[in-house]
């Protein structure tokens, strides 16, 4: 009897426990639809017939398009070393003139600062005195050579005299380049007019970057006064990751747009470079395609390489929105549904139509012409319609709700 009764207490509780099990188990299956059905409810939002005629919903289809492939990079505006000059004098002096401002325009040509020195004031009285001895000595050469001719003069006499003017020559050739390298032209050198200033020059047209001196201080020799930068010769450098350099090579185009700018403007790869840094990039350099005054080196852009085209999966821009940092499109869902309007008095309630559509996350790519190319969700049908005007309208709609729950 006893042992019937422990048999029987087995078979009890093998019985609990699986009713248990089968418990939890059909709990947690059933907490999973609902689940998704939550989730799904909160991609869906509707809207009246009168609404889906004022928003002017318009329908569309994936397409595919023949997009540019791109990369998109950062970069800046830089002049080559041969275009960006640095003004300066061969000899030092006092400033007394510098009419400069940062982004001024200058002419080649131009003067851009008046030094002052007193040294200016001996290489024109030396080259004065020995261009004077230059013209006895002359003299003196064709007067021993013309007795050399008769036999009259030693040998050592004529040697001497032209020793001694082929000297002066040397003298009077190096102070001339002296003086024209301080601008001092030596043909206009009078008794009268010998100056202690001196005019320094543009030697480029360009843009002025940089002023590093004024009125009144002392520079040394070849002490930079100013920078230009001649525009004419800008170019855009861009910075690529390593894995995109193997689809860059030069004569590809560029379009590019300068930060908090949205006029784009557009250049031509013409180097790309060969060393990689340390933050495993490369610098591609780039020729603009139209000379732009309004480029100053030193701006900062955001750059798209063209690669190549390529066809791909596309919808009109205005079908993509965005929405805390992902991107949208909303399709027409498959069922209708109808509400009832309230009762007004005595009328009749009558039913009203509504139309659902249904919120899809995708993943953009390339945008060109008007067209974006999306990425769609896996087993997506590309027949379903897809709207391709109001998408904004949509989501304004859905967050408001969300707004208000």
């Amino acid at each position: 009897m006893k042992q019937k009764f422990l048999s029987s207490l087995v078979i009890l509780t093998a019985a609990i426990v699986w009713l248990s099990s089968c418990s939890s188990k059909g709990g947690a299956e059933a907490a999973a639809p609902a689940e998704a059905t939550k989730t799904e409810e909160a991609d869906m939002v509707d809207l009246s017939e009168d609404q889906f005629k004022t928003i002017n919903i318009q329908y569309g289809a994936v397409e595919e398009k023949n997009l540019s492939s791109v990369i998109r990079a950062s970069g800046e505006i830089e002049a080559p070393p041969q275009q960006l000059v640095t003004v300066s004098s061969p000899y030092g002096g006092v400033v007394r003139n510098i009419p400069l401002l940062e982004g001024k325009f200058v002419s080649q040509g131009q003067v851009v600062a008046v030094l002052e020195n007193p040294e200016f004031i001996q290489l024109q009285q030396d080259y004065l005195d020995y261009k004077s001895q230059l013209s006895f000595l002359k003299e003196e050469l064709d007067r021993q050579q013309e007795l050399a001719k008769e036999n009259v003069n030693a040998k050592k006499t004529l040697q001497k005299a032209s020793s001694e003017y082929n000297s002066m020559v040397a003298r009077v050739q190096g102070l001339r380049s002296k003086l024209q390298l301080i601008n001092i032209n030596p043909d206009k050198i009078g008794s009268g007019s010998i100056s202690s200033r001196t005019n320094v020059y543009a030697t480029v047209s360009g843009y002025v970057t940089k002023v590093k001196v004024n009125i009144g201080k002392y520079v040394n020799a070849n002490e930079a006064l100013a920078e230009i930068a001649d525009t004419r010769e800008l170019h855009v450098e861009l910075t690529v990751f390593e894995k995109d350099v193997p689809k860059i090579k030069a004569g590809q185009k560029v379009r590019f747009v300068l930060n908090n700018e949205t006029k784009e403007r557009f250049a031509e790869i013409s180097l790309v470079g060969r060393e990689i840094s340390s933050d495993r990039t490369v610098r591609v350099h780039c020729r603009l395609l139209k000379e732009d005054r309004e480029l100053l080196p030193g701006l900062f852009l955001k750059g798209i390489i063209e690669t190549g085209v390529a066809t791909t999966t596309a919808l009109p821009d205005k079908a993509i929105v965005q929405s805390a940092g992902k991107s949208y499109i909303f399709i027409a869902a498959d069922e209708t549904k109808e509400e009832k309007k309230p009762a007004d008095g005595k009328k009749d309630e009558t039913a009203e139509k509504h139309i659902p559509f249904k919120r899809i996350e995708v993943t953009t790519g390339v945008s060109e012409n008007g067209y974006t190319e999306v990425i769609l969700p896996e087993g997506f049908d590309r027949k379903i319609k897809v709207v391709v005007n109001g998408a904004y309208d949509l989501l304004s709609k859905m967050n408001n709700l969300e707004k208000e729950e």
